[in-house]
């Protein structure tokens, strides 16, 4: 049995995902003037439409798809997109909250920011950061398949990320149509997140 994963390592995941979907999500924006509430909906619903289906396609393959790390460190990557613009919408720029929200909605892990803050400055070396390119150089699928190559560090404690629909899931163990019960699944999975990320910025 492999031992439990580290807060260290948590938080040098999560600290590399913020910093490199950050740009990405301030990019893609949304409309503005609009009351809080209805921002965070925008997160959950406008931003799924295109994020589900890149974190469906692994389930192209179906049930291999569980196989390989792709679905859950894919739809882990689409998933913290949709977290961080949350968090945006809140005004929650510190990285230690940043992390902290990531790790309390994504893994269900009990890492408040004050345990998080010693940790950010402690972890280096691990990804060089000209690997990674610079903001704006990167295309949002290219991005986002990049967080995924982070997130498989710790793919072991990402079956605790939000979820869609049971009989969804089922579906997606089918080859080729289980893209379908994939993009549902992640659909729901990703509102689940952005309405978690709410709650938990609003105590």
């Amino acid at each position: 049995m492999a031992p439990p994963i580290s807060d260290a390592v948590v938080v040098d995941v999560f600290r590399r995902v913020d910093r490199l979907l950050t740009p990405l999500v301030t990019r893609l924006g949304r409309p503005p003037s609009r009351p809080q509430r209805e921002r965070d909906q925008w997160w959950a619903e406008s931003v799924t439409r295109f994020a589900a289906g890149l974190s469906a396609a692994p389930r192209f393959v179906g049930r291999l798809a569980d196989l390989l790390p792709l679905q859950n460190t894919v739809g882990t990557a689409v998933q913290s997109m949709v977290v961080l613009g949350v968090a945006g919408e809140h005004g929650v720029d510190d990285p230690a909250e940043r992390v902290s929200l990531l790790a309390r909605v994504l893994l269900g892990r009990d890492l408040p920011a004050s345990r998080v803050e010693p940790l950010l400055g402690h972890v280096k070396g691990t990804y060089r950061g000209e690997a990674l390119g610079a903001p704006g150089e990167r295309g949002a699928v290219r991005t986002l398949w990049r967080a995924s190559r982070l997130l498989a560090r710790i793919d072991e404690a990402l079956d605790a990320r939000p979820k869609g629909k049971l009989r969804h899931r089922a579906l997606s163990n089918l080859p080729v149509v289980g893209v379908l019960g994939g993009y549902a699944a992640e659909r729901e999975g990703l509102r689940r997140a952005a309405d978690l990320a709410a709650a938990e910025i609003s105590g």
